[in-house]
């Protein structure tokens, strides 16, 4: 092999691990440090391992959504891909027993997947009698709505729901939906 050949293989080579390395590992968010970046990255991983465990479902194959309302909230989850039965109903599956769990005043899943009991939930828990859950089916998941008429529950809901679109990401508004 010559020279030159050993070289432009090489230069083919380390492109073809620089493309592979760029699309497995995000760009690094402005004003982030590598180290800041590195932290991010673990968590959201471990919340994709500790959600397909608390869950039942693949976190990559499913999207959620949570809304502020005035009266509470919603959290709602849907399938990616219309087509996907499974994730589907494993979706459903848990945003029922989340409904009937949360009524109890028993948050176990979150604090399964987040490590950490979200903010909201103790004023939740206390509030319990005050605080209505029910589960809805939708066209590719589920939905939770959560209603409440009393002002500190509300104020905790809504923590509990920011904190919630904080964590995964969804973008969602962090203020009261009409």
């Amino acid at each position: 092999m010559t020279m030159k050949l050993a070289i432009g293989s090489l230069a083919v080579a380390s492109a073809f691990v620089g493309t592979a390395l760029a699309q497995e590992h995000p760009k690094m968010p402005a004003g982030m440090t590598h180290e800041q970046h590195q932290a991010q990255m673990k968590k959201e991983a471990e919340l994709k391992e500790h959600g397909q465990m608390a869950m039942g479902f693949d976190q990559d194959q499913a999207t959620h959504h949570f809304t502020l309302t005035p009266k509470g909230g919603t959290i709602a989850a849907t399938a990616n891909d219309a087509s996907d039965v499974t994730t589907r109903d494993h979706i459903r599956t848990h945003l029922l027993e989340i409904a009937a769990s949360f009524a109890k005043g028993d948050f176990e899943k979150p604090l399964m997947t987040h490590g950490e009991m979200p903010p909201g939930v103790t004023e939740m828990q206390q509030s319990q009698a005050d605080i209505k859950y029910s589960y809805e089916q939708t066209d590719k998941g589920g939905m939770v709505r959560i209603v409440t008429s009393s002002d500190r529950a509300l104020e905790a809901v809504h923590e509990f729901l920011r904190y919630l679109i904080r964590e995964h990401a969804t973008g969602d508004p962090l203020s009261v939906q009409k």
